[in-house]
């Protein structure tokens, strides 16, 4: 990390902080932020900045920031807008709708446009660090709340939740992020431990969560409820306690060596390389009891369901410590895996037939229009499921579509594997300027807002461009 670098970034943190603290206290302050785990995160951490200032404040939760968007809120009846993983991609609405208003944008996605003399825009990329990997909008609005006021460090465990909700520790963290884990570490914030990289350690079923390691390919076990019942019999572990099935947390240490030294020696005998590769890091929130709210990992897929559901305030709440709130988003959870279960089992029903207007399969990729059969807000979610099934090859472009009641369709590009060099966001960006729409996200998760009726054109663009990729 370049001290030139870090140094200005610090800077425009300075004079971002001196701008705000100096607005008047009868000011109500907008904020809007994205609905995902990083948005939520992001804006809850500018709540508490706020409420610590004495500031009011009003909250706008969005799923793609839109040029009729961003000319409604500048409609509404507020002086100062505080904008929360969004805002770098439309500069130009922003310019266009609030010339006349003061704005923070407080981003991580790449800067698109000339922000205006009325725009404080704080962006990562704008100092040489990568928005996509290096920190996420959680963590630019962490560093935003620690310049603001020190005491505002004890906010830096949700920077991390935000960060782990946007991919951003894959092996470990890197650059900002890092930076901003050891503070959390050292405010006892956060505890980092190694563990077995599968999800839902602290409440999965055992069973289901061998069944479900999809980042941890066990031959016989992934994917196989009952194949992970018999394994687990079969290394003296009972999946099942007092009528109630045992999760991870719920194993004595010796279970837990025991459970390990079963899943290496099931790879080795399946031929897997590496096959002690199993552990990554696991980031503990030591002050939360056990449950959906103690790792991480956990906490931001919870944020990101109440999200998906259209209940982020229960996401903030759930930041913020209202236990009211958390056991909404717990309930919110429930309804988020049902909706995954509901619309994979579409998926898996259309993918089936030979031929199907609704999923389109050529040599390096697969088109889900899945329409009004899955949810705008959880089409994402679908692709980035498949991307990850073991049973496709790499380097397969999943491109999915569903529509938003407003004759909008949303769109997500994902790809299989770990292929170098791939730029999902230029893809859509390119297929954007040939149909028409808007486009966001990141090198390795992208996604675009395209007219509903301009669906088979974008369709026959995508799948030529792809075509036209070889690896």
């Amino acid at each position: 990390m370049s001290s030139t670098n870090l140094s200005k970034f610090e800077a425009a943190l300075k004079r971002a902080a001196e701008n705000l603290k100096q607005i008047k206290r009868n000011h109500t302050i907008k904020l809007i932020s994205n609905l995902d785990a990083d948005g939520i995160s992001a804006v809850s951490i500018m709540i508490k900045t706020l409420e610590r200032l004495n500031f009011s404040y009003s909250v706008t939760i969005l799923h793609q920031l839109k040029d009729e968007n961003a000319k409604e809120l500048a409609q509404e009846d507020y002086d100062y807008y505080v904008f929360c993983d969004l805002g770098s991609g439309q500069v130009r609405a922003l310019n266009k709708h609030f010339e006349k208003k003061k704005v923070f944008v407080l981003d991580h996605h790449e800067v698109q446009g000339e922000p205006g003399k009325n725009i404080i825009h704080i962006n990562p990329h704008s100092f040489g660090f990568d928005g996509s990997s290096e920190i996420s909008a959680a963590g630019v609005c962490f560093y935003f709340a620690r310049t603001v006021n020190k005491k505002n460090e004890d906010l830096a465990h949700l920077a991390i939740i935000g960060a782990i909700g946007d991919v951003q520790a894959k092996e470990g963290f890197t650059g900002l992020n890092k930076k901003i884990l050891e503070i959390a570490v050292k405010k006892g914030k956060i505890r980092v431990e190694k563990g077995l990289r599968l999800f839902g350690l602290q409440t999965r079923a055992l069973h289901k969560l061998l069944e479900y390691s999809s980042d941890l390919s066990i031959p016989g076990i992934t994917g196989n409820e009952s194949g992970a019942v018999q394994f687990l019999q079969s290394i003296g572990i009972e999946p099942v306690s007092k009528g109630k099935w045992k999760t991870f947390s719920d194993l004595k240490e010796n279970e837990k060596k025991k459970l390990v030294a079963g899943i290496i020696m099931k790879r080795q005998s399946g031929g897997i390389e590496n096959a002690d590769d199993v552990f990554s890091d696991v980031y503990i929130l030591p002050n939360e009891m056990p449950g959906h709210f103690r790792d991480a990992k956990e906490f931001s897929t919870l944020l990101n369901s109440c999200g998906r559901m259209d209940n982020a305030s229960l996401g903030i709440g759930a930041c913020l410590g209202d236990e009211k709130q958390r056991a909404k988003a717990v309930s919110s959870l429930m309804d988020y895996k049902r909706e995954i279960v509901t619309s994979m089992n579409w998926y898996k029903e259309h993918s089936r037939k030979e031929e199907s207007d609704r999923i389109i399969k050529g040599s390096n990729y697969v088109i889900i229009n899945a329409k009004d059969k899955v949810l705008s807000t959880m089409i994402g979610t679908i692709a980035s499921i498949i991307s990850k099934n073991n049973e496709m090859d790499d380097n397969i472009f999943i491109l999915s579509m569903a529509r938003n009641p407003d004759n909008t369709t949303k769109v997500s590009l994902r790809i299989t594997g770990k292929p170098e060099g791939v730029d999902l966001k230029g893809i859509v960006s390119e297929l954007v300027q040939r149909v028409g729409g808007e486009a966001g996200g990141h090198q390795h998760a992208a996604g675009a807002i395209i007219d509903t009726d301009k669906e088979d054109k974008f369709i026959e663009e995508a799948k030529g461009l792809f075509e036209s990729k070889k690896f």
